[in-house]
């Protein structure tokens, strides 16, 4: 029986995503280690191809968030996140798609051209509240007060959907990634992504844990340090075991994180960023985003360029899961040309 079958869900995402390899740049990778390797594969799992509002992420995630609000009787969602976040996009969105309101928290100023993922939220009828990139969090706790007071139901999403509810998300989606490479007769050396708000780290976690997987789950932290991160995401792991049945406690020390690629800070685009969207771009035609799989492949590059043994030797087959964000490159466009 799948491991969230018991859980209310809101279908939102077309799945399963697809897993497919990217043999061009696997063999390009392949050459330059020492030894050469005849036999590497680097897979990439697609959830930018989720479909809502171009996809993502966070849709699995907003699918156990939505049903949840429903669920609860809420007729808001309320959440949180930079100007150019892929989760306040795909929460507006799924609001859309669910027949409730949305109101977006936002840090920062309103862009003079409304362009990227904002335009999206504003395509899908969000409602904007401005605040500083610090007091987001506090802002959206008061928005969730005026919006009672006021006589609505608001639903409060955290940053990136990461609590229990929508860690269990990804829970689900390692259940359906070991379904595939079963299919495909794939052993990964490890699944490797992008790890900021940890609710898509933590629910990978989980799901492994539950499913007794001994899979190696490597975050690539977007801007926190290791040790944060870790903590974060072991904290929220076992709320999500807890959540799915399996309660176990997970220490940092149990949570992969590398947080060697932090760069000059968080959406500002350096060379490791503008090295991997376009590499990836040239060789498969797929497209990074620049803030956070665009790092993350970046990252996952520069360990197997030189540290592949990282990976277990000789490292055969690695999965890049990649969590979405290419709406953002058109609001990037002056960094990454």
């Amino acid at each position: 029986m799948p491991i969230t079958t018991h859980l209310p869900r809101y279908p939102l995402a077309f799945l399963p995503t697809p897993l497919h390899p990217l043999p061009r740049l696997s063999e390009l990778l392949a050459s330059s280690f020492q030894p050469p390797a005849s036999n590497f594969q680097l897979l990439v799992k697609r959830d930018d191809q989720t479909g809502l509002a171009t996809g993502g992420n966070k849709t699995r995630k907003l699918e156990f968030l939505v049903a949840d609000a429903l669920a609860q009787g809420c007729d808001t969602l309320i959440t949180t996140g930079a100007v150019q976040s892929n989760h306040c996009r795909q929460t507006a969105a799924a609001a859309a798609r669910a027949g409730l309101a949305c109101e977006l928290v936002l840090g920062g100023q309103p862009p003079a051209q409304p362009n990227g993922n904002y335009l999206l939220d504003m395509l899908c009828g969000a409602k904007f509240h401005w605040t500083t990139r610090e007091n987001r969090l506090n802002r959206l706790h008061e928005l969730a007060n005026e919006l009672r007071a006021a006589g609505r139901r608001p639903y409060f999403i955290t940053y990136g959907g990461s609590d229990p509810v929508g860690a269990c998300g990804y829970a689900a989606a390692l259940e359906e990634l070991r379904e595939q490479t079963a299919a495909l007769g794939v052993v990964p050396d490890a699944i490797v992504f992008p790890s900021s708000s940890g609710g898509t780290q933590a629910g990978l976690v989980a799901g492994a844990w539950a499913l007794g997987w001994n899979v190696p789950i490597l975050g690539i932290s977007i801007d926190e340090s290791e040790a944060e991160l870790q903590t974060m995401v072991a904290e929220l792991a076992s709320l999500t075991v807890a959540r799915l049945g399996k309660p176990h406690t997970f220490a940092p020390a149990d949570i992969q994180v590398s947080a060697d690629y932090l760069g000059a800070g968080y959406s500002v685009v350096g060379d490791l960023e503008r090295e991997a969207i376009g590499l990836l771009a040239r060789t498969e035609g797929v497209l990074l985003d620049p803030v956070y799989t665009g790092r993350a492949f970046g990252g996952l590059l520069d360990i197997l360029r030189h540290r592949p043994n990282r990976f277990g030797k000789p490292v055969r087959s690695i999965i890049f899961w990649h969590t979405g964000g290419s709406p953002a490159l058109f609001a990037y466009a002056g960094e990454l040309v």
